[in-house]
């Protein structure tokens, strides 16, 4: 169950379709579980006061702006929370909560891990 603030957020970006996370049967909708980490962090990081969640809003939709002025609208690499990764990004570092090196740093790290099997 969401909060108030949690609602307001998700609500929030519901203004237009292009800014509207996805959804299915009325619900969001998440077809990769970094997906959903990604939106919960945003919103978690909103609510503790790094950033204002207006501020996150308006950088993902320049995103998505910035990605449709250069792919056709049809495009199939389309990526709703990719554009929501790079807002979230963008976001964090021009706050302040972590700087941009230790941000590559980071997910390069995390990209690059290694699972060992059991």
């Amino acid at each position: 169950m969401f909060t108030q603030f949690e609602h307001f957020a998700a609500s929030s970006l519901m203004g237009s379709p292009e800014e509207a996370p996805p959804r299915q049967d009325g619900h969001l909708h998440f077809d990769r579980d970094w997906e959903k980490s990604a939106f919960g962090v945003a919103i978690a990081l909103s609510k503790q006061g790094h950033f204002e969640w207006e501020d996150f809003r308006q950088t993902l939709m320049s995103t998505i702006a910035d990605w449709e002025a250069t792919h056709d609208l049809d495009d199939p690499e389309w990526d709703y929370y990719q554009c929501w990764l790079t807002a979230l990004e963008q976001v964090v570092v021009n706050s302040g909560v972590i700087g941009a090196g230790e941000l590559e740093r980071q997910t390069s790290q995390l990209l690059n891990c290694k699972t060992t099997g059991a």
